[in-house]
């Protein structure tokens, strides 16, 4: 079981929807992340960059028909510290969330 921690990286909304979203793939191409979360190319590049710089996410660059593709993945380290935040959601939220009556 991961043990809870926030984190300060992943919690921006824009970024806890791309960890999100990439935790539930192996890879996701960068026009699908850009659609899924309606952002410019140059604003998702930032986040991306941001999330491979704390090794959280890779990125592949690679020709597809002569036109540049670009992919990423959540690696092992960022869907530690995902999994970690999630807990640490949770454990905030189960701590001021009424009881549920039965």
């Amino acid at each position: 079981m991961t043990a809870a921690r926030f984190d300060e990286l992943i919690h921006p909304s824009t970024r806890l929807t791309l960890v999100a979203t990439l935790a539930a793939a192996d890879w996701a191409e960068f026009a699908f992340l850009k659609d899924r979360l309606g952002l410019s190319d140059s604003a998702l590049s930032k986040q991306l960059t941001t999330l491979e710089e704390a090794g959280y996410v890779l990125t592949e660059r690679r020709l597809d028909g002569g036109r540049r593709k670009v992919r990423a993945q959540l690696t092992s380290t960022g869907r530690d510290a995902f999994n970690g935040h999630i807990a640490a959601l949770q454990e905030i939220v189960a701590g001021v969330a009424p009881p549920v009556e039965g």
